[in-house]
C-alpha cells in the first residue's frame, strides 16, 4: 500500500501539459495509479467541496484512461461532508472509475468519532469501515 499525502507538492494543473511535456511528478503519479489494483481516496470536505490538492490530482488524470474501470473506494470524513462526498462521486463517475455504493463511505462528525491518536472510537463507524473494506476487496478481486 502506498499513501499519497502531500498533494501540495504536485504542480498546478495546466491543460496544455496534459499530453505533451507532462511534469515528471505527474508521470510518476499516473504510473502509480495505472499499476494499482485499486485506489482508496479518503478526504475531508472543505467549503462544501473536495480539497484543492485532490481536485488538482484528479484534473491531471482526466485526459487519460487510468481511472477507467479502476476499482476505487471513496471515503469522506468531515463535520458534514455531504456536498464534498457527492462531488467526489460525480468526478469519479465522470472519469469512469469503478465503485459501488458499498465502496463509498461518508463519515459525518468525524471529530467526535476518533481520539487524539487518530483511532476510531465509535463502534458504528468501525463497523461501517469494515463493511466498506470488505466491499472494496470484493470489487478489486473482480478485476
Amino acid at each position: 500500500m502506498d499513501l499519497l499525502e502531500d498533494l501540495a507538492e504536485l504542480p498546478h494543473f495546466q491543460t496544455a501539459l496534459t499530453e505533451n511535456n507532462v511534469p515528471e511528478k505527474i508521470i510518476a503519479l499516473r504510473e502509480k495509479i495505472a499499476k494499482a489494483d485499486g485506489i482508496i481516496i479518503c478526504t475531508p470536505e472543505y467549503v462544501f467541496s473536495i480539497p484543492s490538492g485532490l481536485k488538482n490530482l484528479l484534473e491531471w488524470c482526466v485526459s487519460t484512461t487510468i481511472f477507467s474501470e479502476k476499482p476505487v473506494g471513496l471515503i469522506t470524513a468531515s463535520a458534514s461532508g455531504v456536498k464534498g462526498h457527492e462531488e467526489l462521486k460525480l468526478i469519479m463517475e465522470t472519469i469512469q472509475a469503478s465503485f459501488l455504493e458499498g465502496t463509498t463511505l461518508l463519515i459525518q462528525g468525524i471529530k467526535g468519532k476518533i481520539n487524539t491518536e487518530g483511532k476510531i472510537t465509535d463502534q458504528n463507524t468501525r463497523n461501517q469501515l469494515a463493511n466498506f473494506l470488505t466491499a472494496f476487496v470484493n470489487l478489486t478481486s473482480k478485476r
